[in-house]
């Protein structure tokens, strides 16, 4: 057999599912929240068939809270018509005085969404060279979580350096 195991592992992981663009294969996701400029705030990794509506407080909430006085709070419109299990994350999101900029379903866009939209992408552009997080190669989900926490610290010291020179 020359080194080679007689029983392969087996392949996968801990938060590794479905992919919703090939069925075939198996995944997992990052979500990511930024500031405006497109420094990494916090991460979330998850099963690649996971929505990314239902990660939106937990990452909200992965940020810890700036000090000073909170901007003026914005108030909730509208009623809804039949009940919810759960409450929405535009609701959730007000409660934290965050305004939720989501174009409805079946409502005309709103002007200006892909510049923000753009940012959140640049800064996955800006994960993804790092070679272990375009393709996920551990098995366990700590190990992977690890090495984006420290592509994050890099992008982050990167845009220091250059802020300081």
């Amino acid at each position: 057999m020359c080194g080679r195991l007689s029983h392969p592992r087996e392949k996968g992981g801990a938060d590794i599912g479905a992919s919703p663009v090939d069925r075939r294969k198996t995944g997992s996701k990052h979500h990511l929240i930024c500031d405006g400029r497109g420094t990494p705030l916090k991460v979330i990794i998850t099963v690649a068939n996971a929505n990314d509506v239902t990660q939106t407080l937990a990452l909200v909430d992965g940020i810890p809270p700036v000090a000073g006085r909170p901007g003026p709070a914005t108030q909730a419109s509208g009623s809804s018509a039949r009940r919810q299990r759960r409450p929405p994350p535009r609701r959730a999101l007000r409660k934290r005085r965050i305004l939720p900029v989501i174009s409805r379903k079946g409502a005309p866009n709103i002007q200006g969404l892909g510049k923000l939209r753009y940012v959140v992408e640049q800064t996955f552009a800006l994960l993804h060279p790092f070679q272990r997080l375009a393709v996920r190669w551990e098995r366990r989900t700590e190990l992977h979580e690890t090495f984006v926490s420290l592509a994050c610290g890099l992008i982050c010291w990167r845009r220091l350096k250059k802020h300081r020179s």
